[in-house]
């Protein structure tokens, strides 16, 4: 794989290409700034988490900044015609806009590239099947899950807190924790149908006023439609 240009960021090396940064001009544009900063953060801890990883020293490193700097595209804070839909997970909303993305601003990336990026955002959220997938997936799902784990729980120990401490000071945590119940309630209440299935459904049942996941679980499914 031929290299790619870098920069430092938040003391963090990251490829530094026209594509990468329309990325994150994308992401800025979609998301508020608790969204656009986690994506960010993601970004970098994965880096950091991979560069110490022998299996994922040689992923594709412009699919893992793609497809971390636009993981949360479905957390569009308003209905866009564009990117967010009315009958699609979060999840699903984001790995589609990014293919989107892709189609225009990559033409010259073959469908394994444009898939994994698919596949790395369709599957953020889903760890026991994204950890076994390719290292680009893999690695984009370890910094996401880094960015809510902290230091002390990060795959591996891979993430020091001096590293921790020197990216959060540059793209700062803006109250994370409260940014992803007020999104994951509004998918609740907005499109309750796409958030059964996965975690904002949690969020759903424990402060959304009427809102249930009873009878929406696969096995309200399976055993109401029992046949035997």
């Amino acid at each position: 794989m031929a290299p790619v240009p870098t920069r430092l960021f938040a003391g963090v090396p990251v490829p530094d290409t026209p594509l990468i940064s329309a990325a994150l001009a994308l992401s800025r544009r979609h998301l508020n700034n608790i969204a656009y900063n986690h994506s960010i953060r993601a970004w970098l801890f994965g880096f950091i988490i991979a560069s110490k990883i022998p299996s994922l020293e040689d992923r594709d490193l412009e699919v893992h900044a793609v497809a971390a700097i636009l993981h949360d595209l479905g957390w569009a804070e308003k209905e866009s015609g564009e990117i967010v839909t009315q009958e699609k997970r979060f999840e699903m909303d984001g790995a589609n806009g990014a293919r989107e993305f892709l189609k225009g601003e990559a033409s010259d990336w073959d469908k394994h590239r444009v898939q994994l990026v698919w596949d790395a955002i369709a599957l953020h959220t889903v760890t026991s099947i994204a950890w076994h997938k390719e290292p680009e997936v893999v690695a984009t799902s370890y910094g996401i899950n880094a960015d809510f784990a902290g230091p002390d729980r990060a795959v591996g120990g891979h993430l020091s807190w001096d590293e921790w401490n020197v990216v959060v000071k540059e793209v700062p945590r803006l109250g994370l924790t409260q940014g992803v119940r007020d999104i994951c309630c509004r998918l609740c209440r907005e499109k309750p149908d796409t958030t059964y299935g996965n975690f904002a459904g949690q969020y759903g049942e424990r402060y959304v006023e009427g809102y249930t996941l009873r009878g929406k679980r696969s096995i309200d499914f399976i055993e109401a439609v029992d046949l035997g």
